[in-house]
């Protein structure tokens, strides 16, 4: 089982940026899929950006492409969601979540995942 750490969250205002990080113990991120996801008050948990474990393909929701950008950093065992023209509306916690062995293409579910962080939280306001 892997062991997942989020931190990075805060306050931030509208425009801005942040930049979340996901480190896993236990296990090489290699073997598993990852996703970021993020859950508004009142608000499914909903899938934002991550990528496929074995084609390695990245995908992000329609709500962040083009201002999010996941990355990772297989010798620190670490990925990253970079976040830039911050809105309002990405006020959230984050989780980052991982699957062993999980291929997926589009949006994942939240139960195709069995590791969760802790979860971070970004506020975007003025």
């Amino acid at each position: 089982q892997v062991q997942l750490v989020e931190s990075g969250g805060g306050l931030v205002q509208p425009g801005g940026s942040l930049r979340l990080s996901c480190a896993a113990s236990g296990r090489a991120f290699s073997d598993y899929a990852v996703g970021w996801f993020r859950q508004a008050p009142g608000k499914e948990r909903e899938f934002v950006a991550g990528f496929s474990w074995g084609s390695g393909s990245t995908f992000y929701a329609d709500s962040v492409k083009g201002r999010f950008t996941f990355s990772r950093d297989n010798a620190k065992n670490t990925v990253y969601l970079q976040m830039n023209s911050l809105k309002p509306e990405d006020t959230a916690v984050y989780y980052c979540a991982a699957a062993f062995h999980l291929y997926y293409t589009g949006s994942p579910s939240r139960t195709d995942f069995g590791s969760w962080g802790q979860g971070t939280q970004v506020t975007v306001s003025s």
